[in-house]
């Protein structure tokens, strides 16, 4: 067998990770007929197939798939190596993966990524945006260096750093500001609209109105909070946001904001990594400056 090269292992996790040739050639910035090649060559030099090439999809074979396994730790490994080497400097250079949920990158990334970039002016900074399990994955996978999440995660691998706290706020139409504000027993009796599956707000709002996620319901979910706050102004029910979301979401929409009694529906905002990264220090210091930006932000 001849030598595997990690260009074919990256590029073998790219396609993967992808399922599709075209969008992980466009993930690994080279053409479509130069990664089939490499993964031509890969496969012929471990003598077996690695996919099974449809009209329109590809997936791992059974060889495949104990292969990506494999794969997926030697190049945490390989990039832990780049991460210790990082760690020995100074100040952080280099690339820095960190993945952001999306009922918080649009409304504090900007802000974020303007502190890090002044903070460490030679890191690449690099965002993903996904839902928690999969930035947990992804983590756990080395994709990842770090993540901005809902806590608690609860993951034992994991370092876990609160940020800070934030309320959520309810949205109903124009027409009803000035009203009471309902209760969480009166909310489970509303036309309430929520993040679609997977969304740990979606949960978030769920446990505060006492309401089991498998209840029937009918009014269609949404796959992001601006969706909601739309469907809101149109008349469609009421929602809630997190109060970093007010300004952006709902400048455009005939909506009114209300805060709910004390005990306020909440959620704590952290900072998670895993606990044998090289850059466990750094990552503390990162995330020391993200907690400065969202309290100057508050």
């Amino acid at each position: 067998m001849r030598s595997l090269t990690l260009k074919q292992l990256r590029y073998f996790e790219a396609l993967a990770q992808h399922g599709h040739f075209g969008r992980a050639a466009q993930a690994c910035a080279i053409s479509q007929p130069a990664l089939s090649v490499q993964i031509r060559e890969l496969e012929e030099s471990l003598g077996t197939g690695l996919f099974e090439r449809g009209a329109r999809h590809i997936r791992l074979t059974n060889f495949g798939e104990e292969f990506a396994g494999r794969v997926r730790a030697i190049l945490r490994s390989v990039d832990e190596l780049g991460e210790l080497a990082m760690a020995s400097r100074d100040q952080l250079v280099g690339r820095l993966r960190i993945g952001v949920i999306p009922t918080i990158a649009p409304y504090l990334l900007p802000e974020i990524i303007t502190d890090l970039t002044a903070a460490n002016s030679n890191v690449d900074i690099q965002i993903r945006e996904s839902l928690t399990p999969i930035l947990v994955r992804e983590l756990a996978d080395g994709r990842l260096d770090a993540a901005i999440v809902a806590l608690p995660v609860s993951e034992p691998s994991l370092t876990e750093v609160s940020l800070f706290e934030e309320n959520f706020v309810l949205v109903r139409p124009v027409a009803d500001e000035g009203k009471p504000v309902p209760g969480h027993e009166d909310l489970r009796e509303m036309k309430l609209l929520l993040l679609e599956e997977g969304h740990c707000f979606r949960d978030q709002a769920l446990s505060f109105c006492n309401i089991q996620s498998s209840r029937p319901r009918e009014m269609l979910d949404a796959s992001s909070l601006a969706t909601l706050v739309q469907m809101v102004g149109a008349g469609l029910g009421v929602t809630l946001i997190p109060e970093m979301a007010i300004a952006v979401e709902t400048r455009s929409a005939p909506v009114s904001i209300a805060h709910f009694r004390d005990p306020q529906p909440s959620r704590t905002i952290g900072m998670i990594w895993r606990k044998t990264s090289p850059l466990a220090k750094q990552l503390r210091q990162i995330s020391e400056v993200v907690r400065k930006t969202t309290s100057a932000r508050a």
